[in-house]
């Protein structure tokens, strides 16, 4: 199979390996407008973050590049994200106070150390680790991400400033200062989130970002928008950046060091799910973990260049795909536009209102809100969408880190009490079949007098192994006539570890005292290792060892008086 293609189930190494000359106008175009809507996203995420504008198109630099080269994926592309931002702020402010050189230099030290880790973790093949982000986590955070960008941005929208704050008091902050309203900074704001999803409705194809900033400049310089109030972006340094490796005080490792890792974390998962959309849709494979590889090496990119973490952006992604870009070549073409945009059209987009950028910005959150995931979530598993809620709701009152954290736990703490009292089954043979179910969803399910076949549908080990015992006991206690012999279906018991053996032992014991005989059917290798290393084989009988559970009751059954 020729390399790059679009064969199905091919795996990409590198998306620019075996690339094809005609695919290059396709990737020019993509890639002029990709940048064409980065341009606007990435100045509106900058004042996210809460750095300069200028630092936002820094973070877009080398990025592209480094993923370019380094990435497994076609179609994405790594930029400022809205909810890396957010944790960018959570981690930052508290450390950087009110001086802005410091927060500028703690954004990216924190991309350099996040890009650590990510590298890290995929030379460790630790790419399974973002499963520990459940689909509930993830749909809560970016809907609370979304709440939590609408209202920071009001202030601004509205013409006064808030100070941060959690949901709540923000709110409330808001509501006694309306009063403060600057009329026209409000009528640019409404005016420009109103053009960008009326594009978004009847040319989904547009750049709305692009269109909105274009004509918000342009407004600014013809009618003079900054002699009636509205407030400007303001100067923007031509040029382009420095390479510069910030200072990091002593004090700051360790906090910059645990929200790297959360960073790391939610960053890659949020490319993940993006790159692995539109693979799926373009029909190749993701490597997981030289995911983690690039995404660390353009997170480093983004920081020596006085810019933040990145992240798989979907919205630039689904342009690039949309405009029918083939191969990472589109990523270079876009970063080759950022780099002419701050060589030549910084003084243009100084003229730009605040207000438009908040525009953007509410339109972005816009699009993470996730309600029909939240209403699905709610109908197949109230358990889940329970989780959810706690993750929005901590997010946007305890904040991003913390609101995560506690999600997590409160999601591994159902995973061990799920675990720990696995589902398990008494089991039938269904008439006329070799097939054996569950006697209590299936009442046709033919039963076996003084025999009991009983399946655990779970590793049996440490956490879980004192339920067991507890469930044999109650099983045969409850068997409709006496019992002669155990039968134990082990198909469904991946693992067995020592407290397990020993508990299996020690029911092995009990059932002996009552004149049962215990039996094991469809012992997988690692248990039936376990049985053997532990002597409990030798103990059940070398001729109650079966290898499935049809030949166990056929066995059973002759010899049950």
């Amino acid at each position: 199979m020729r390399r790059g293609r679009y064969e199905k189930g091919a795996f990409v190494t590198n998306p620019l390996s075996g690339y094809q000359k005609d695919w290059f106008p396709h990737d020019l175009l993509a890639g002029v407008s990709v940048a064409a809507v980065a341009v606007p996203i990435a100045i509106a995420y900058s004042q996210l973050a809460g750095v300069p504008p200028v630092h936002g198109l820094y973070a877009s630099l080398l990025p592209l590049v480094a993923y370019a080269l380094l990435g497994s994926s076609r179609q994405l592309i790594v930029a400022p994200d809205a909810a890396t931002c957010a944790i960018i702020v959570a981690v930052v402010a508290p450390l950087a106070g009110k001086d802005p050189v410091r927060y500028v230099s703690l954004a990216s030290a924190l991309a350099l150390i996040t890009g650590v880790f990510c590298i890290a973790a995929g030379l460790a093949r630790l790419g399974f680790l973002t499963n520990f982000l459940a689909r509930p986590i993830l749909t809560g955070y970016l809907n609370g991400i979304a709440i939590c960008i609408l209202t920071s941005q009001l202030g601004t929208l509205f013409g006064f400033s808030l100070a941060p704050a959690g949901f709540f008091r923000m709110l409330w902050r808001f509501f006694s200062k309306l009063g403060e309203t600057h009329g026209p900074t409000l009528a640019v704001g409404v005016t420009t989130l109103a053009l960008l999803l009326l594009l978004a409705r009847l040319v989904p194809k547009a750049p709305g970002p692009l269109v909105a900033v274009a004509l918000g400049a342009a407004c600014s310089a013809v009618f003079g928008l900054a002699e009636h109030g509205v407030r400007l972006v303001g100067t923007i340094p031509a040029g382009l950046p420095a390479l510069k490796f910030p200072a990091i005080g002593g004090g700051d490792w360790q906090p910059l060091a645990l929200g790297a890792v959360a960073l790391a974390l939610i960053s890659y998962n949020s490319a993940m799910v993006t790159a692995r959309g539109f693979a799926a849709k373009n029909r190749y494979d993701i490597d997981a973990n030289r995911e983690f590889i690039a995404l660390g090496v353009a997170d480093i990119g983004a920081g020596i260049l006085q810019g933040f973490a990145v992240s798989g952006a979907d919205s630039r992604t689904a342009v690039n795909d949309s405009i029918g870009g083939k191969s990472q070549v589109t990523g270079l073409v876009a970063a080759a536009v950022l780099a002419m945009t701050l060589l030549f059209l910084t003084r243009p987009l100084g003229w730009l209102p605040m207000a438009v950028l908040s525009a953007v910005l509410i339109k972005a959150a816009l699009g993470l809100f996730d309600l029909h995931s939240l209403a699905k979530l709610r109908r197949i598993s109230p358990q889940e969408f329970r989780l959810c809620l706690v993750t929005l709701l901590g997010v946007i009152t305890v904040g991003v880190l913390p609101g995560v954290v506690v999600a997590v736990g409160v999601a591994m703490t159902q995973l061990l009490i799920r675990t720990s009292r696995p589902h398990d089954a008494v089991l039938g043979r269904i008439p006329g079949t070799s097939a054996f179910r569950d006697v209590a969803t299936h009442p046709d399910a033919e039963s076996f007098p003084g025999l009991v076949i009983y399946r655990f549908d779970a590793s049996l080990v440490f956490f879980n192994a004192d339920h067991f015992k507890g469930r044999v006991r109650t099983v045969t206690r409850e068997a409709p006539a006496p019992v002669r012999y155990f039968l134990l279906d082990a198909g469904t018991m991946p693992l067995l570890d020592t407290t397990g053996a020993a508990s299996l032992d020690q029911v092995c014991g009990e059932l002996e005292e009552k004149g049962i005989a215990m039996a094991v059917a469809a012992a997988k290798s690692p248990v039936r290792t376990m049985l053997d290393r532990t002597g409990l084989a030798e103990r059940i009988g070398v001729d109650r060892m079966f290898p499935t559970v049809e030949s166990a009751v056929e066995a059973l059954v002759r010899a049950t008086p």
